[in-house]
């Protein structure tokens, strides 16, 4: 048995898991705990312990048989503390316990308990008379002191009636973490993401509804909306996140619910919107008892058109989230059971939520395209409403003044040709703007948005080599950028505010990057906004599920994994909706629908269809393998160093990119989501930021060479730590840089010289 507990160590001596658990009806889980040895008396009731850290039950590392971790622990010793009230003092008393190989227990003060050796499950261990007598009503201390010195560990323990035993409480709790970044520490349910969210259509009359809601948590099918509330959550943060002011976990059981008051002046012949920029996973929405629709999909907007149901003055707003975490959703990085590289789930509104008021008639959606050999750009326009007797304009700011074209139609495209245009790059990333309108036969304007575009060309080449290069504007460039998570320790998903979400862009910018990899996470409108005037190519990633194929790198003959039509179709549905969502943001240069084997199936058929529905872009079908031959991109994933089969002949007529490479990790001391010794990066951590720089030049070079070979890109993992990885180049706080932004820039030169 002790050999297959050193198994499950090595199994999982990489992986950090984090959770937590809350209050059961009778059993508290909730401890104090401390790691290193603390002072004398620490058993007594009166010990002062406002310093230790707390944790939810039980303690412990992921596969040790028979546990329910709620806090990692993975050192040698650690000392817990937790408070018992009980009504009266049990006649038979006892401990519902699972422990490790020398476990102490005492009651306010007065050991109870000595056991040796180690369990596999939880047991409950009668209390002698002597033992009893330690007992009071009212508030009780448990103090325990476990020793663990082989395998996996864990230790848990509860005050029970042996004649009554409740069961053990869910696991409801995310990590404990002290980490918050600057941004986060100034977020106030007053300022909370206040910036109107969508820059390529904006009106002037809307209204922010971020701040705080109403929230309860009740059962799977519940259809009454709750009767009580259980708090308030800071809106537009998850349930799970430290500025949504929660940090409760949904179980997939469990149902979210959403409330709040809004006030609304509707006026005749006028439209009321409700937009919801993201919303995890499966919502439908109230407006004054009215649903007012439904949506299915975590990581794109969506609109409801509530005229028919909102009121003058207060207006009562519901809303209840269905989130099934992993199953068949696209989910991304969020897992039930975080460790290693996949994180903590995300429950619910984690995007801004906001009204607009339009005329009957309105612009519903724009598409935006440009033209590098002719100077133009194109304005598609979706008109709600009655269409027949409006006509489009756009009105562009160009060198010169205003240049003005119309164009009128069921669905009216409205071109303007720029004189001595500019070409968008990463070192000159012009955008035009312009006002679209809608005017009627009388000359009036019905409609108008403020909009921005860019002219700018992605594509491909043959060098002199004969290797395929990815061009911009008709010319060779080398992308080179950073994996980005988009991940926070105080927001999760949903970045503290606008100005940090800008400072990450701004740092890579300022490291030299001129691409960034967005991985596995569709971000808030705004950050491609911040893209395409700040000049940062993006590699855009579909968010994934799991269900996939078995990876194979770049091997010939891969297989798909076998997706039934339905679920199929809601992959498809929700691409779809990623991409109708960000197709206007000039930044943007390839699209990448699976990553790894990830949920990867029908590869062929999903390629066809993305380089059929957006040929203004590259389409990389799966960043890492499984290699199918649709689109442009042939993607070789290598840790530590990069590496890419050059030679290899199936790869003639693609663009070779080397999609992940580096991870190399380095801890930072006061900055780590968890500080328990089980942080990770790729390959053995190096010891001092020498190191670590000198290997990051290394992985340069090697790059560097790969370059020369036929080589077009480059991605570095990563942008920030998250989570249990610190393999960033800036902490999770975003507080240290390892390598400073400038350091890196000249660092970073030798990949752009000929």
């Amino acid at each position: 048995m002790m050999n297959r507990r050193r198994l499950f160590a090595y199994l999982f001596v990489l992986l950090a898991w984090s959770g937590g658990a809350a209050r059961g009806d009778e059993l508290v889980n909730e401890w104090k705990f401390r790691l290193r040895r603390p002072a004398d008396g620490w058993q007594k009731a009166e010990f002062d312990d406002s310093g230790w850290r707390t944790g939810q039950g039980g303690f412990g590392t992921r596969g040790t048989p028979g546990a329910r971790i709620g806090t990692r622990w993975r050192t040698r010793n650690i000392w817990l503390r937790k408070t018992v009230d009980l009504e009266q003092v049990p006649e038979k008393p006892g401990l519902l316990i699972h422990h490790d190989e020398d476990a102490e227990v005492y009651v306010n003060g007065q050991q109870v308990a000595e056991l040796s050796g180690w369990s596999s499950k939880y047991e409950v261990v009668p209390l002698d008379a002597k033992a009893r007598s330690a007992l009071v009503a009212g508030k009780n201390v448990v103090a325990v002191h476990c020793r663990q010195t082989d395998g996996g560990q864990f230790i848990d323990v509860h005050l029970v009636d042996v004649d009554n035993v409740p069961e053990l409480p869910k696991v409801t709790k995310p990590t404990p973490t002290s980490l918050m970044t600057v941004w986060g520490a100034a977020v106030t349910p007053e300022n909370a993401w206040r910036e109107y969210p969508r820059p390529q259509m904006q009106r002037d009359d809307w209204q922010c509804l971020n701040g705080n809601w109403d929230y309860a948590i009740g059962p799977d099918g519940q259809s009454e909306r709750p009767s009580q509330w259980a708090g308030q959550i800071l809106v537009p943060f998850c349930l799970e996140s430290k500025l949504g002011g929660v940090q409760r976990l949904l179980a997939p059981e469990e149902w979210l619910w959403y409330h709040r008051t809004f006030t609304a002046q509707p006026k005749s012949g006028k439209r009321t919107l409700l937009h919801f920029e993201a919303v995890d996973y499966d919502c439908e929405v109230w407006v004054n008892g009215k649903s007012v629709g439904t949506h299915k999909g975590g990581n794109t907007a969506f609109t409801f058109d509530i005229t028919d149901a909102v009121q003058d003055g207060e207006n009562d707003l519901v809303v209840r989230v269905n989130d099934d975490t992993q199953a068949w959703q696209l989910h991304g990085k969020q897992v039930l059971d975080p460790n290693g590289i996949w994180y903590t789930r995300v429950s619910g509104i984690w995007q801004t939520v906001w009204l607009e008021e339009t005329n009957a008639t309105y612009l519903s959606d724009l598409t935006i395209s440009s033209d590098v050999d002719t100077d133009e750009i194109s304005v598609t326009a979706s008109i709600a409403g009655d269409a027949a007797d409006v006509a489009l304009e756009i009105e562009v700011a160009g060198p010169g003044g205003a240049i003005v074209s119309k164009a009128q139609g069921d669905e009216p495209v409205a071109t303007a040709k720029i004189p001595n245009a500019e070409h968008w790059t990463p070192d000159n990333p012009k955008l035009y703007e312009f006002e679209a309108r809608l005017v009627d036969k009388a000359g009036n304007v019905v409609d108008r948005v403020q909009s921005y575009a860019a002219i700018r060309s992605v594509g491909t080449m043959r060098d002199e080599a004969g290797n395929v290069r990815l061009t911009l504007n008709g010319k060779p460039i080398f992308h080179w950028g950073p994996l980005d998570q988009g991940w926070w320790p105080d927001g999760l998903l949903t970045p503290p505010s606008d100005a940090g979400m800008l400072f990450d862009v701004e740092f890579l910018k300022e490291a030299g990057f001129n691409m960034i990899r967005k991985h596995i996470k569709v971000e808030p409108r705004r950050y491609y906004y911040h893209c395409d005037r700040l000049g940062m190519m993006v590699w855009q990633d579909q968010v994934n599920a799991d269900h996939g194929a078995p990876w194979t790198h770049l091997a010939p003959n891969p297989r798909d994994a076998q997706w039934p039509d339905e679920r199929h179709e809601q992959f498809m549905e929700e691409f779809e909706a990623m991409v109708d969502l960000l197709e206007n943001h000039p930044s943007i240069v390839m699209w990448q629908p699976f990553n790894e084997a990830w949920g990867q199936h029908r590869s062929m058929a999903t390629g066809e269809w993305i380089v059929k529905r957006d040929p203004s872009r590259l389409v990389n079908i799966s960043s890492g393998g499984n290699f199918w031959p649709v689109g442009h991109v042939a993607d070789q994933h290598a840790y530590p160093h990069p590496n890419f089969p050059i030679d290899n002949d199936r790869f003639r007529d693609y663009v070779k990119v080397v999609g992940e490479f580096g991870g190399h990790g380095f801890p930072v001391a006061d900055h780590l989501w968890v500080d328990d010794g089980s942080n990770w990066g790729y390959g053995s951590l190096p010891k001092t930021i020498e190191e670590l720089r000198g290997r990051y030049v290394e992985s340069l070079n090697r790059l560097n060479e790969l370059r020369k070979q036929g080589v077009s890109a480059g991605v570095y993992t990563q942008t920030t730590d998250v989570e249990g990885e610190i393999n960033g180049l800036m902490t999770y706080d975003r507080k240290v840089q390892k390598i400073p932004a400038k350091e890196l820039a000249e660092l970073h030169k030798r990949l752009f010289k000929d």
